[in-house]
Parts: structure tokens; sequence; C-alpha cells
């Protein structure tokens, strides 16, 4: 009855309709299992519609429902420990020190709490077995559901939505001759949990959340489903409420947890639950629908994208992907690109929770990596294309979180490496939890504070918003502070170090022994000295802090290099031991990369080369989060036809690869497989899809710098680049530029970098004016790299391109001419 349910009906032999627009996932069947359904939510509710004319579900979440309770779980016994730890790891005792990582650091009290599911809606309608012109589809421009078919000659529609305005589940039933519809309604759920008829027409459902390694859950539940009535008579038994000849329904869902806040569980949710039903129950589904619409296309509006269109598009959605890989679908991509901005408009609202491991879309109690915040990527992998593609509110969930997380994260700090500031490793939940968690094989690594701090940043150079960059700025100066007290020297060359850390998950292949914890890891280094010149940098906008600058300054010029290893790779790890035939996820090294900004083809051409070769070496397909990072990066390499072929194998159907192994690639409803689910594949391609369009990391804003010739002409508008700029239009056509008009929100020096030359009066040449005195635009000076005497170094072969500065003021908006 949950995931895989038998379907008894006759398939339909034609669609009832096609799409209304380009941007609608649809189907000719109702999906059988979960990565088959349609995901809907606003940010706090969400939901799975599975679309069976007989047997509907529609699986809920909410946002706030995990297991356990408040707690943090550092471990105090790697105070003492750590000096030994380093003498082992410096002597080469690789496997001896990670032996006394999983004794020592990681946490002895709990691994952090897993997301969980509320219950499901279920409508059941006697007589809908056998059906024809079955018709399912998820509008991306109006976040609504529906579903069709027809019994006899009776047509039945179902259209759901999860109300960002109302903040309620809606559901609307019609059928097109009166005194058709009639359902019986029930709920339920894998928590404890009592289900109680309400008044006749409604039902609800309370429980509490799961315990879990130790820890006693505590937050507590509750829903209510009311049925709304165009004719016909509904009756209640102790489960359920039926219905019986009605025209249409309408089915309102509330549903709200006891979690205010990290530390507090002692919310009311009934009262918030039935506040909710109570303000929208006497509204008509048109007016919900209007409020929902206007609410959602408030922030869907803003980007626009057409890539081209061929016949594939009048096919069915899961047709499309199935054939993505030999026919000829840009719009597939486009889809994709929006489809993603839907989930995370979706996922993350502003006041709520972040996006976690599966969104806010999970129907397991004890799902994979527990959901939560897997923050050696993937949780920051969710929030790349926040600010690029136009979602600055939804970045909102996240920064929040970095800042309850520098709260939670000093105690960290104290306890586990008498250290200042604030330490988060590799995972956290909504506890935000900030010990060392699993093994120490994936768990010792201590930079997870750096990399969410990069957000911070990220969000000031977009907006240049400094009343943010006031309010973030602790934040970044106490984990740099964490780092100051960290960092060790290693013997061998005096170099600063972060130790012991692992290069995350990674086991380099040519030691005689298998082990992962060492130290000076490149994307350690590159992370920390990505913080300390952010944090430098903020100092001196916010005029505070010169002394702890200078300090920041003094500790970056210690740190460990970037190094050219002997097969002419940016080396992952401080020895020169990769392996050319390693083809692992994770491609950690290449941070600096991507996200970072410290590997670039203009600044850094030898470290540019070496990258794109440790990338060449560790191949293209993979799992899927890992496919969407690699489309980020070849954008980043400049190479938009590796990164096309990136997107078509994240765009490849998952099959099995074994009895109990699946391939990574592509569920039929578009969501990105590890496997299992994974979201954040879905937000690293989409991400990857801006940056073939326009990229602004690099000291410019630069149009079309990985354009694959599969995409010879099309349009976007609504990105938007660091400096405060926004990319009102971007048109090509014959794959070469024909359009561009960009809006400067803030003023100042626009420089921009483009292959094809360009017309505006007041533009001049900046080939060699040097670096952009645009302060937003503020670049990284990368340290010098070391390479090894058996590698050869290239220097890139790029593309001809040409750099234009161009004065602005506040608001105004440009047209260039090609």
């Amino acid at each position: 009855m949950r995931r895989f349910c038998l379907l008894f009906f006759m398939m339909p032999a034609a669609a009832l309709a096609q799409p209304q627009n380009d941007f609608t996932l649809w189907y000719d069947k109702p999906a059988e299992k979960w990565v088959e359904a349609m995901p809907l939510g606003n940010g706090r509710l969400g939901a799975m519609l599975y679309g069976n004319p007989a047997h509907e579900e529609l699986q809920l979440n909410e946002e706030t429902l995990w297991a356990g309770a408040p707690n943090n779980n550092p471990n105090p016994k790697a105070k003492d420990q750590l000096p030994r730890i380093r003498r082992l790891i410096f002597d080469g005792k690789y496997r001896e020190a990670q032996a006394a990582c999983d004794s020592n650091i990681q946490s002895k009290t709990n691994h952090g709490m897993p997301y969980q599911p509320l219950g499901s809606l279920w409508l059941t309608f006697d007589g809908h077995e056998q059906f024809s012109d079955y018709y399912r589809d998820l509008n991306l421009e109006t976040a609504v559901a529906t579903v069709r078919h027809r019994v006899g000659d009776v047509e039945f529609k179902r259209e759901v939505l999860t109300s960002f305005a109302a903040q309620v589940i809606a559901i609307r039933l019609t059928a097109s001759k009166p005194e058709q519809l009639s359902f019986s309604m029930q709920l339920s759920s894998p928590q404890t949990s009592t289900v109680r008829v309400q008044g006749g027409n409604a039902l609800t459902l309370e429980g509490v959340s799961g315990s879990h390694e130790g820890v006693k859950g505590a937050v507590r539940f509750y829903a209510v489903a009311k049925a709304l009535l165009h004719g016909g008579v509904a009756t209640s038994d102790n489960v359920a409420i039926s219905v019986k000849n009605a025209t249409s329904a309408t089915i309102l869902l509330s549903a709200a947890t006891s979690f205010k806040n990290y530390k507090d569980v002692s919310g009311d949710p009934a009262e918030r639950a039935e506040a909710f039903l109570k303000n929208v129950e006497k509204k008509t589904f048109a007016s919900l629908l209007n409020d929902h619409t206007l609410a959602y296309k408030k922030y869907y509006d803003r980007v626009q994208i057409d890539l081209g269109k061929t016949a594939q598009a009048e096919k069915t959605t899961d047709v499309r992907i199935n054939e993505y890989a030999s026919q000829s679908d840009p719009q597939l991509v486009a889809t994709y690109f929006q489809f993603g901005r839907y989930l995370l408009i979706c996922a993350s609202q502003p006041g709520g929770q972040p996006a976690n491991l599966q969104g806010i879309w999970n129907f397991q109690m004890k799902p994979s990596w527990d959901c939560k915040y897997t923050t050696n990527i993937n949780a920051e992998m969710n929030y790349w294309p926040a600010e690029v593609a136009n979602l600055s509110e939804m970045h909102e969930p996240f920064l929040q979180m970095v800042k309850e997380l520098s709260e939670t994260g000093r105690q960290s700090a104290d306890v586990m490496y008498g250290a200042r500031g604030w330490a988060l490793h590799h995972n956290t939940d909504i506890w935000r939890v900030t010990g060392a968690i699993d093994r120490a094989a994936s768990g010792t690594w201590p930079v997870g504070g750096a990399w969410v701090c990069r957000h911070l940043w990220d969000r000031y150079l977009y907006s240049g918003d400094k009343n943010f960059l006031r309010s973030a700025y602790p934040q970044m100066k106490e984990a740099a502070e964490f780092f100051l007290d960290f960092l060790t020297p290693e013997p061998e060359h005096g170099w600063l170090v972060v130790a012991p850390s692992v290069s995350p998950e990674n086991t380099p292949k040519t030691l005689p022994v298998k082990a992962e914890v060492f130290a000076g890891n490149t994307m350690d280094n590159q992370l920390v000295f990505d913080l300390f010149s952010n944090t430098i940098h903020a100092a001196a906008l916010l005029g505070v802090d010169a002394d702890f600058a200078a300090q920041l300054k003094a500790a970056r010029e210690r740190l460990a290099p970037m190094q050219v290893g002997q097969h002419s790779q940016l080396q992952e790890w401080m020895h020169d031991w990769d392996d050319p035939k390693d083809k692992h996820r994770h491609v950690s090294h290449l941070w600096g990369l991507y996200p970072g900004c410290q590997i670039s083809p203009f600044r850094t051409p030898q470290l540019f080369e070496a990258a794109r070769q440790s990338l060449i070496y560790r191949g293209d397909v993979s799992t899927g989060w890992s496919m969407g990072w690699k489309v980020c990066l070849w954008a980043r390499f400049l190479d938009g036809n590796h990164a096309a072929k990136l997107i078509a194998d994240q765009l490849s159907p998952v099959r099995p690869i074994s009895p109990r192994k699946e391939s990574g690639g592509t569920y039929p409803n578009l969501f990105d497989a590890h496997p299992p689910f994974q979201i954040d594949g879905n937000f690293g391609c989409t991400a990857g899809i801006a940056e073939m369009l326009m990229q602004s990391h690099d000291g410019a804003v630069h149009l079309l710098p990985a354009l694959p010739d599969a995409w010879q002409s099309g349009k976007i508008s609504g990105l938007r680049a660091r400096g405060g700029f926004e990319i009102v239009a971007l048109e090509w056509s014959d794959g070469k530029l024909s359009k561009v008009t960009i809006k400067s929100n803030l003023g100042g020096n626009l420089r921009l970098r483009t292959h094809s030359p360009l017309t505006l009066q007041g533009a001049t040449a900046a080939t060699a004016k040097g670096e952009n005195q645009n302060p937003l635009f503020a670049l990284q000076a990368a340290k010098p790299l070391i390479a090894s005497p058996r590698a050869t170094l290239h220097t890139p072969m790029l593309k001809p391109s040409m750099e234009y500065d161009v004065a602005t003021e506040a608001g105004e908006i440009l047209n260039f001419e090609f």
C-alpha cells in the first residue's frame, strides 16, 4: 500500500490533453513509485502526488518534523588526544591516527537525527479501477499539479497546490456531470499517532516524532484535513470520511509541529494548524489558487530561458528522459533548469528551514543519510543556484542556519579542540549539532564552517548589502578565529595545515595502507584560504578589526599552497598520492575552481590546466550530484561541449546495474539520483547551466563563457551577477551574442568579458587595465603553486575574449549592440 501499489486498471490508449506550457512535467500513466510522483511544496509543507485514479495518495511532510530533541554531540576526548593524533599523522602512522580519531573525535552520543514523514492523505474512488484518457502534470509556471481521467462518459479532474500564501494544501475534485463524485478520505502516519474524526467532514492526525540513537522524539505534530462539498453528503466512521454524489469538493489540509527553534519545541501544533485552516476555509478554491500563484510567480517569473525546441517536447517527460541521449531535446535542459528553481522555491522559504538532502520530500522513517545537512558538499550545493538564478530570498534559511551553527559550534570548538570561535564537521541536522559523526573516514573533517561562510560572502558580492555583511561578519570572524587556533605547522615545510582531516570520503589508492585521515589536504587549504581572504576583505569594507585582519594575512601566507603532481594533476593531498585511475565521486580538490574562485584561466593558468587534468582523470559518469558538480566545473573550464555532455549523463534514466544497485542519473519525475534520490544534484546542475551562460566570479561579467554547440540559438533573462548586476536580456544566434541588456542595481564599474565585439557609448576596452575597481569583484591573490619535477605544466588554450569597462549609475539599464 505504500510505494509500489499494484495497478488494477486498464491503461489508457491516449492522453486526454497536452500541457498548457513548455515548462510542465506530464505523464500518461499514474505513478507507481515515489520517484515517479509529483513534488509540491510551499517551503513548510511538502507533498508527493501519485495520481492514481482509484487510490490516490498524497504523501506528506512538514519541514520541522525530525526525530529526537534539542542536543549537541561533541566528543570531549578529542582535546587531550589531538596532539597524539597529529604526531601519528606526521610520523606517517595513518592507520593508527585514524583509529584514534574513531575513538576520540567521532561523537559517542549520536550521529544526528533523521528527517521524518508526517504521513499520507488517502482518497479512494470506488469504480475508478478502469479508466481512459489519463493525464497528469506538474505545471512549473504555477506550482499546481493536475490529474485527469475518464470513467464511462464522466471526466474527473484533480487540482492540487501547496499554498504559499495560505500555508495549507488545497485539493480540488470535480466531475464533468452533477452528482458523480464519490470518494472516501483517510489519514495515516508511520509515526506514533492517533487519527480522529472531527465534525463529520474532517479528520485529524496527532502524534510525536520518532526516537533515534537514544534521543527521545520530542516534536509533536498535528494535521487536519477537511472536505468542503458542492452537493452530495458526507458521513464518517471512526477513521474515514465518506462522500457520496457530490459534483465537486475542496479538501483543505493543514499541518504544524511544536518546533519553535533548534532549542525550543514547546509550540502548540494543533493551535497553529487549526489557525491556518480557519483563515482559509471560507475562501473559494479559485481565490486560493490566485493567491498561491501570485505568491509563487513573484519568484519563479524572474528568470526565463529558451534553448530551442524540437519535436521531443511533445512527448511525456519520462519518455524524453529515456530518449535524451539519442534525440536532440534542448527544451528538456531548460525545463530541468526551471525545475531546479521550482524545487528551491518549494523547499526553502524565508523564515523556514533550509532544504535538506531531499529538500522537504521524504517518505521513510530512516531515510538514506537521515536526510540531514551534509556539509562537505551536499547542503551547500543546494544553494549554488540561489543567487545567480535570482532566488536570493530562498538563500535566507541556509544563511540563518549558518548563524545558528556558529552558536552551537562554539561548544564543539571549545570542548573538542580548546579553540576559540566555532567549528562544524561534515554534517548537521535541525538541532544544529556540530560534532564529528559517522566514521573518521568521512567525519573527521572540521572545515565545514569555512565552507558555509562562503555563502555569507557570496550573498554580499551579489547584493552589495553592507548591513547584511555587518550582521554576517561575526560568524566569518569567529570561524576564522577557530582556524587561527586549530591550524598547526607540518614538519617538512612549516606550512600551517588542518590536521587531522580528510579529503571528503576519498582514499589515496597509491598508499600501501588504506587510510583517509591526513594533514594539509588540498580542499582544506583552499577553504581556509578562502575564509581568511573573505574575512580580510569584509573587515576592510566595514572598517573594523585591522589587527585581526593582519593576523589572518600572516597566517594565510603560511598556508600550504596548491601543488601540481607527477601526473600533471592538481594534487588532492599534500603529498603526491593521486592515482589517474581514481574515479571517486568527490572532486574536493577542485573546490578552488568551483564553487571557489582561486583557480582561473586568466590569473592562474597552470593551476587551471592541472585542475582540468584532474577532472579528466576522474571521468564523467558518476553519482547524480557528482555529475551536477562536474557540469559546474566544466563550465568554469570554459568547455561548453563537455558541460553539455555531463548534462546528458545526468539526464540519463536510472537503470539497475545489479540486483541491489542502480545507476546515477534522473528519475521519471526529474528528481536526481545519487542513487537514491538526493536533491543536491538537481540544484548543482541548475547552477551549472547558469554558469555555462554567464559567469561573474573572475573579475568580470563573462557572457556565454561555455556555450555548447547544441545551443546555437537561445535567450535567457533574469540571471544575477556579482556586483549587483542583473542580466535583463541575453540573446544569441548562430553561437554569437545578438542582444544584451544589463541593469546596474548599485552603480559602479561594470566589466564585461565577451567573445563578440560590442558597442555602447562610454564603454572602453579594459584588457590592460588590471584589476576591476568595483570592490564587489574583489579577487583572491592565490599562493604560488609548487610543481612536481615530473609534471608537465601547460598554459590553457582559450577562446579569444574582449573586456570592456562601463561606468554605471544605480538603477541604470544598459543596452549593448553587437
